[in-house]
C-alpha cells in the first residue's frame, strides 16, 4: 500500500514538473548548462531571464548556444531588421524564427540580435523621505524628487526634480527658522546621430531660497558620447555650450555664456538589486575663468521589493558668484524610500 501511494506521489510530482517545463523558455549555454525560465530581453550584448528560484538574472549573450521561447518575442537586429515570433533553437548561434503574418521560419543569429523586447515605454521613480525630531532638538526635512526617461533605438527623453524643506525650532526662543527650501526642474532630448555619438538639448530651473537664489535657468546644447552602454552598466559624457541666467532676491542679476561639460553614471551591482549612480555637470564661463558652477550628485538605489527601493544619495552645488552674505557651496544629504513605474 505504501508502495502504491509513493509511486502516485513520484508519477504526479513528475507531471507537475513537465507542465512547468512546458510553459518556460530554454537557454542552452555553449558550456553544456541548460537553464528554464522566462526570456526577458537582450539589450547591450546581455541577456536578462527571469527564474522561478533565483528571479531576474543577467548572462552574457555570447556565452549562448541557442535559446527556445514559449510565446512570441520581438527581435531588433544589428541590420536594422524588426519582426515578432517565437524563437527555437535547432542549432548553434542561431534561433529559428516564424515573424508574425509570415508562413515558413528564418534562421537569425543571435550574434546578431540588437534587441530583444526592446522597452520604448515611459520608465522612472518617485522617491519621498521625511525626519521629524521632538525634544531636546525639533526639527522637521521633507524631500521629494522624481526621474522620468524614455528611450527609442533613435533618441532619449529625461525628466527629473526634486524639492527639498527642512526647518527648526531654537530652543530657547521657540521661534521656528526655515533652514532649507529649494527645488529643481530638468529636461533634455538626445538624438543618436549614430549608435554612440548623439547631439543633445538640456535645460535646468532652479530654485533656493535659503541661498537666496530667486532663480537660475540653464539651456544648453552640444554632443555626447555613450561609452558604455549595456544592461548593467551606462557611462556617457557630454561636451557643449550653455546660457546660465541668475537672478538672486536682491535684484543682482549674473548671466554667462558658458562651456558645458557633463558625464552620467549608473551601475548596477549584484544583478538589479543596488544601483550605483553618480552625475556631474561643470559651467566654467567663457567670460571669467572665476565664474563658474558645479552641479553633481551621487548615490546607491538598493532594492526592496521588485518595485520599492531605498535611495541614499549626496548633492553638491558650488556657485562661484553667489548672492551676497551667502555660501557658494550647498552640500545635502539625502534618505528616501522610491516606487519605479
Amino acid at each position: 500500500m505504501f508502495r502504491k501511494w509513493s509511486a502516485r506521489c513520484a508519477v504526479a510530482v513528475g507531471m507537475c514538473a513537465l507542465g512547468v517545463s512546458a510553459g518556460a523558455d530554454e537557454i542552452l549555454f555553449k558550456n553544456g548548462d541548460r537553464l528554464s525560465g522566462k526570456v526577458l530581453s537582450i539589450e547591450g550584448g546581455k541577456m536578462k531571464i527571469k527564474t522561478a528560484v533565483a528571479g531576474e538574472i543577467e548572462v552574457k549573450a555570447e556565452d549562448v548556444k541557442t535559446f527556445t521561447t514559449d510565446a512570441p518575442v520581438e527581435f531588433r537586429t544589428k541590420d536594422g531588421e524588426k519582426f515578432t515570433g517565437a524563437a527555437k533553437g535547432d542549432q548553434p548561434g542561431v534561433v529559428s524564427v516564424t515573424p508574425t503574418g509570415a508562413t515558413a521560419p528564418k534562421p537569425v543569429k543571435i550574434a546578431g540580435v540588437k534587441y530583444l523586447n526592446f522597452n520604448e515605454s515611459w520608465r522612472g521613480a518617485v522617491i519621498a523621505g521625511a525626519m521629524f525630531a521632538r525634544g531636546n532638538t525639533y526639527a522637521d526635512q521633507a524631500n521629494i524628487a522624481f526621474d522620468l526617461g524614455r528611450r527609442t533605438e533613435i533618441d532619449r527623453w529625461t525628466f527629473t526634480g526634486g524639492y527639498n524643506f527642512g526647518r527648526q525650532r531654537e530652543p530657547g526662543t521657540g521661534d521656528k527658522t526655515t533652514t532649507t527650501d529649494n527645488w529643481f526642474a530638468t529636461g533634455k532630448y538626445d538624438y543618436f546621430i549614430t549608435e554612440k555619438l548623439y547631439a543633445f538639448g538640456a535645460i535646468r530651473y532652479e530654485h533656493d531660497r535659503i541661498a537666496d537664489l530667486d532663480y537660475r535657468l540653464v539651456p544648453g546644447a552640444g554632443l555626447g558620447y555613450q561609452w558604455i552602454d549595456t544592461g548593467d552598466m551606462k557611462f556617457d559624457t557630454e561636451a557643449g555650450l550653455a546660457y546660465v541666467y541668475e537672478k538672486f532676491g536682491d535684484g543682482e542679476k549674473n548671466e554667462a555664456i558658458s562651456v558645458r561639460g557633463a558625464y552620467h553614471l549608473k551601475k548596477n551591482l549584484w544583478g538589479e538589486r543596488v544601483q550605483l549612480f553618480h552625475n556631474l555637470e561643470l559651467y566654467p564661463s567663457l567670460k571669467s575663468i572665476n565664474d563658474y558652477l558645479i552641479v553633481t550628485d551621487a548615490g546607491l538605489r538598493a532594492a526592496i521589493t521588485e518595485k520599492m527601493f531605498a535611495e541614499y544619495k549626496i548633492e553638491f552645488r558650488y556657485d562661484s558668484t553667489p548672492a551676497e552674505n551667502t555660501s557658494r557651496s550647498d552640500l545635502r544629504h539625502i534618505v528616501g524610500i522610491g516606487w519605479k513605474f
